[in-house]
């Protein structure tokens, strides 16, 4: 929130590309240029890692944002990185995965952001496909959606992230990012985000 790699407007909405409207804007692209904060980020991503994973042979990234952040704990790691594209490339090899292949090793994926789950677990059916046992995600922020959960537990994978949307709105509140008098319309769109947004719809009428 320091460096306003998430920003909450709960009374100006952002519009996701989904058409969602939402209080917050996330983007940890931002952490990559703020060095003391980037190696926070890949230090606890590290330490996530071994706590709830244990020992795995290749961390992989989800494009695009997983990527720098994979690459980062991987070197921390000192393991092999691949990276998981969004689509098969249209040319040369038409890879879906790039780096080095070897089915049967136990991978990590990295994510920085977890809304549906839905992009997250593309990578994971892919790198299944591939013959990698996928031990887990871990992420840096989650909004807690309980989609998402359902997604990850339909697809029987494990992920755990370094914070999520409950706590942010408790810190900003806190720290008086928001006013206290936000915090039940922020906590409102978690509950039901897709028709959390028709309320402003009617006001703009």
């Amino acid at each position: 929130m320091q460096i306003k790699a998430i920003k909450l407007q709960p009374a100006n909405p952002f519009t996701w590309a989904s058409g969602w409207k939402s209080p917050i804007y996330c983007d940890n692209r931002i952490t990559l240029s703020h060095p003391a904060i980037r190696t926070y980020i890949r230090q606890k991503l590290t330490e996530l890692i071994q706590e709830e994973y244990g020992s795995v042979s290749v961390i992989a990234g989800v494009a695009t944002a997983g990527i720098p952040q994979g690459a980062l704990v991987a070197q921390e790691l000192g393991l092999p990185f691949i990276y998981v594209r969004s689509k098969a490339k249209e040319h040369g090899t038409q890879s879906l995965i790039e780096g080095e292949i070897n089915p049967g090793q136990r991978v990590v994926i990295i994510e920085d952001l977890i809304s549906t789950g839905k992009s997250s677990l593309q990578a994971v059916n892919a790198l299944r496909d591939a013959g990698y046992e996928v031990a887990g995600l871990v992420a840096i922020f989650s909004y807690g959606f309980e989609l998402a959960q359902e997604n990850f537990n339909e697809a029987k994978c494990r992920f755990s992230t370094l914070s999520n949307y409950p706590a942010l709105i408790e810190y900003a509140a806190e720290h008086q990012f928001i006013a206290k008098a936000d915090v039940e319309l922020l906590n409102d769109w978690k509950r039901n985000p897709a028709e959390w947004g028709q309320q402003f719809e009617k006001s703009t009428h």
